[in-house]
């Protein structure tokens, strides 16, 4: 079945995503040199999709505003801001008059291929068609049971589940499904959930690259198989050596460094002198990388300045952030453990032995500071020059470290 049409759902926060989301809905999180909604609008595209309307809420404007400005190729947008009701169901229903034929309904922050979405329409029967895949936990995801073809059974997060075919959030509806979203009624969580029309959907199970992304350092494994679809692009390097894979954008300069790994490096950049880039890293656009600074494995933002004897391991740094001389972001344990986090008052074991900091927008780090591993920092922060970040920091804080300073001559008795 050929799908010319889709319906996005960008309305949310991402909670879970904080501090990033503080600034931006999570759709607007930038990986490899892109917001993930602009990935999923090309996939689409690329799986035929002419028209998209997407569905937004929070921090709206930040979705129309980046889309007039970079619009899809081949695609034509269009806006449908959610109403009052809350939940999936009830943002697919918002789109009733535009989704006058077959669709395709997707959520706005999922990573795949758009092979994923070309089998999915291929396979579409039925008033909805419900795109699955097969993960290691499925305690960690809403699951699907399948008997002959169909969604016989649904489970949300469950401790003990009954299968392990994860909910894609990737659909194809008929218009039809319009009158049961009219009729559905609220969820307990007081939502109104598209997956409450699931039983019975027909079962499409895909495969390849597919990610869900709940939590903050989920998003280093989406970066990476970003990175690795994207085609080598080199421009002004001089005195550097490059080992891997590099992407630069229209301006981008290297000078004197080293560059290890898959490494995008977004429009205006200047990385160098004597700078070190290793592993999976993004770096945005008008970003300063300089004297002795050392970045590994990590997602950078916009406007970023870590120029002097930085660290920046494992970590992800949102725009306009600024590192003052030798700031060091610690991503390792002693004892080599798993490092927790601490995700809205819960503590999260990550499951990962290198993990930095999440760091929202517009924080500055005075010289000599340091954040420990897994902590994340709010936007709008001022950490003075010598604090040692032990804890989460809430947005728009300035921390400021005491010192108990005493003084004596040599050779004699201490002085006022």
């Amino acid at each position: 079945m050929a799908i010319r049409k889709a319906v996005v759902l960008a309305a949310g926060e991402g909670k879970r995503l904080r501090p990033l989301t503080y600034t931006r809905p999570k759709c607007m999180i930038q990986l490899a040199g892109k917001p993930i909604l602009q990935h999923v609008l090309e996939n689409l595209a690329e799986a035929g999709v002419k028209e998209a309307a997407v569905v937004v809420k929070y921090k709206k404007e930040a979705i129309t505003e980046y889309f007039a400005k970079n619009p899809v190729r081949g695609m034509r947008l269009s806006f449908i801001e959610q109403g009052e009701k809350y939940g999936t169901a009830a943002a697919f229903g918002d789109a009733e008059p535009f989704a006058t034929e077959a669709f395709f309904g997707v959520a706005g922050d999922i990573i795949t291929e758009p092979s994923a979405l070309k089998k999915l329409a291929e396979e579409a029967e039925g008033e909805v068609t419900a795109a699955l895949h097969e993960v290691e936990d499925a305690r960690e995801y809403g699951t699907a049971v399948v008997k002959e073809g169909r969604i016989a059974g649904f489970e949300e997060k469950a401790e003990k589940p009954k299968s392990n075919l994860a909910n894609c959030s990737l659909y194809v509806f008929e218009p039809t499904i319009f009158r049961k979203i009219e009729r559905l009624k609220k969820s307990p969580r007081g939502e109104y959930e598209i997956t409450d029309l699931l039983l019975g959907a027909k079962a499409v199970k895909i495969e390849g690259y597919w990610l869900d992304m709940g939590m903050p350092w989920q998003l280093f494994s989406a970066n990476e198989f970003l990175l690795s679809k994207l085609p080598e692009k080199k421009g002004k390097i001089e005195n550097s050596i490059v080992r891997g894979k590099i992407i630069m954008e229209k301006g981008a300069e290297i000078h004197e460094s080293v560059i290890e790994g898959n490494v995008y490096i977004g429009e205006n950049t200047y990385v160098g002198p004597h700078a070190y880039i290793r592993g999976t890293t993004s770096i945005g656009r008008d970003c300063g990388i300089g004297d002795s600074t050392t970045i590994k494995n990590s997602i950078i933002f916009d406007h970023v300045n870590a120029k002097h004897l930085t660290y920046i391991g494992d970590s992800i740094i949102g725009s306009n952030c600024n590192f003052g001389a030798a700031t060091q972001i610690a991503n390792y344990r002693f004892d080599a453990g798993n490092i927790k986090a601490i995700v809205n008052d819960v503590v999260i074991d990550t499951k990962r032995n290198k993990l930095g900091a999440i760091i929202g927008d517009s924080t500055k780090m005075g010289v000599l500071s340091a954040v420990m591993p897994g902590k994340m920092i709010g936007d709008g922060c001022w950490i003075d020059a010598g604090v040692v970040v032990k804890e989460n920091i809430e947005r728009k804080t300035h921390v400021v470290l005491h010192q108990a300073i005493s003084k004596k001559k040599i050779g004699m008795g201490e002085t006022d």
